[in-house]
């Protein structure tokens, strides 16, 4: 494919396959990764708040408030600007980042879903420092960030509802490739 700088972002559920998405647009297709998890657990550790999912959506909010509803992407898209290379920004959450993102051109949204159980299975299995806790608090921190009227806030029901392609993540690893590769000649074709 022959086009200019590609900007890929990536919404979706708690657990959904995101990160795996990410990966395999790093390893099959030269992507630079920026991570609007790691950008915000940056700051956490420099306020030496908690690295919970709560200090995640206490501070994304308050950045978003005190700025602009698509500060922290616009920050992330600066830096894939910098690199000069294809990038893949993952983790979005507000629509105000996406239409941000949109103006900017050359910009595609992909949004993942799983079932619940497969995903929390999931997180579970990662492991990382956000992700130890219960089921119910699992759905509890989803239906937070599933939808807000606050321009600062999580609507992930929105960012889904924006996105240029929605997949469905309940299957072999291989399906989902194959649901990326898909995407990538639907880019393709609406490129030339």
């Amino acid at each position: 494919m022959n086009f200019e700088l590609l900007i890929i972002g990536i919404t979706g559920t708690l657990g959904s396959g995101k990160g795996t998405v990410v990966d395999y647009l790093v390893k099959e297709k030269g992507f630079v990764h920026f991570s609007v998890r790691q950008f915000l657990l940056d700051e956490i550790r420099k306020r030496n708040l908690p690295e919970n999912r709560d200090s995640m959506v206490e501070v994304a909010n308050e950045m978003r408030k005190m700025n602009s509803p698509s500060f922290i992407t616009d920050q992330l898209y600066e830096q894939a600007l910098k690199k000069g290379k294809n990038a893949v920004i993952e983790s979005i959450r507000t629509p105000g980042e996406i239409v941000s993102l949109k103006q900017k051109g050359n910009f595609y949204l992909l949004a993942i879903d799983a079932d619940s159980k497969i995903r929390y299975d999931r997180i579970r299995k990662r492991n990382s420092e956000t992700d130890q806790i219960d089921f119910e608090t699992f759905i509890k921190n989803e239906e937070r960030e599933m939808t807000s009227t606050d321009s600062n806030r999580q609507n992930l029901q929105k960012c889904r509802e924006m996105a240029d392609f929605v997949f469905l993540n309940n299957g072999k690893i291989t399906e989902l490739y194959e649901k990326i590769e898909e995407v990538f000649i639907e880019i393709g074709n609406r490129l030339k």
